[in-house]
């Protein structure tokens, strides 16, 4: 029986997302090598992508994904590929029938006494409400630590039980501990100083990436283990699920997944739901709207359309639904809890001693990055590939 003749590559590239394209970018780029992305979609941008809906608005498919960083790096390097749109991104909370300015802060606040009221009134009232928690260890903590159980139970609680399935007592601090409080009027959600959406699109802007080097291949529909029999690499770039590559032999890292969908609106339908959001031509008042209520099933809507600035008679929202992975076989989110680090801990020794693969990205290192830590992880990961090779 002869033989099956094997592809010489010099890296072979699992996944298309942010960590496989920026490295394969940089690989060809930088060093001339022959590099092949096997990717099990049948689209490039991993969780990124977007596209035009049949509605003619451009969407986000697998949940909203509001670029910032504080890194002029990251942002440079990923300008050669884009311009883009500056942007703020807006959030609101849907509770108790009514729409509240979030992330909490004086708006809030007033919202609350219905009155204009002071930044000192806010803070000695927070003060009355916090609990006394020094070192906060979980998510409620943090939380309660800051502004007692009250605005805790309105905002976080619902929100969170539906997201991860745990209680927030159950999940590390980072979890609640990432959404700021604010005694001033600032109703923007994120604190980084660059805060923009690609002006054509994520998609457009992976499309740029490959299209800048030569040698590079994309096989869309295919897996990790369908093709890694196929060629002879020096270089394994892997950012799938650790676990998974190594046949999950301590067991399966818990991830939460999701699920969508979306509802599109315009002529009548959309002019009625203007009455309620306030704005011509959008459903509800802001970018993101979340449900933190327990009853309600699903934890955000979002209109993606209010950071787009698209100029179409249409507007699309979509309903994000927490769902098991075991239901979806989607990971999109790592579960932050002591028990599921100690488990990755035992993966991550195996990973190191792994010779010529690089585990990289939020699966390939079981934490929730956000998508300019994911390029940074990236390009420090290349450097040293650089390094390696240069010697």
């Amino acid at each position: 029986m002869s033989e099956i003749k094997k592809t010489p590559v010099d890296a072979l590239i699992v996944g298309a997302g942010y960590a496989g394209v920026v490295m394969a970018e940089r690989l060809s780029s930088q060093l001339g090598w022959k590099c092949v992305i096997v990717e099990q979609r049948d689209h490039i941008a991993g969780n990124a992508y977007d596209y035009i809906d049949d509605a003619g608005v451009l969407i986000h498919k697998y949940g909203p994904h509001y670029f910032r960083s504080n890194s002029q790096r990251i942002v440079d390097y990923l300008s050669d590929f884009t311009e883009w749109s500056p942007v703020d991104y807006q959030i609101k909370s849907y509770t108790r029938g009514k729409y509240w300015n979030f992330p909490i802060n004086l708006n809030t606040f007033e919202q609350i006494v219905e009155r204009e009221a002071t930044s000192d009134e806010f803070e000695a009232w927070l003060e009355e409400q916090r609990e006394d928690i020094p070192e906060p260890r979980n998510s409620e903590e943090v939380i309660t630590s800051q502004v007692g159980k009250e605005l805790y139970e309105m905002f976080f609680k619902g929100y969170t039980i539906k997201q991860w399935k745990k209680d927030p007592r159950e999940l590390d601090k980072s979890v609640c501990g990432r959404i700021p409080i604010r005694l001033n009027r600032d109703d923007n959600y994120l604190r980084e100083k660059f805060q923009a959406l690609p002006s054509k699109g994520y998609t457009a802007m992976f499309k740029n990436m490959l299209d800048s080097v030569p040698d590079v291949e994309v096989l869309l529909g295919k897996s990790y283990k369908d093709t890694v029999e196929e060629y002879t690499f020096k270089k394994l770039i892997y950012t799938g699920p650790v676990d998974a590559y190594f046949k999950q032999c301590f067991g399966p890292l818990p991830y939460r997944s999701l699920r969508f969908e979306q509802e599109s609106y315009s002529g009548e339908a959309l002019k009625e739901r203007e009455k309620i959001s306030g704005k011509k031509g959008f459903w509800q008042p802001a970018m993101q709207v979340n449900y933190p209520d327990e009853k309600v099933p699903f934890t955000r809507i979002v209109e993606v359309k209010h950071a787009t600035g698209q100029d179409v008679e249409a507007t699309t929202i979509v309903k994000e639904y927490p769902e098991d992975f075991e239901v979806t076989g989607e990971p999109y989110y790592p579960v932050p809890m002591k028990e599921s680090q100690e488990i990755y801990k035992k993966y991550k020794e195996l990973a190191d001693q792994e010779e010529n693969v690089s585990f990289i990205g939020r699966l390939g290192t079981y934490k929730y990055y956000n998508m300019d830590q994911v390029v940074g992880m990236t390009l420090t990961e290349f450097e040293k590939i650089q390094n390696e090779y240069n010697r």
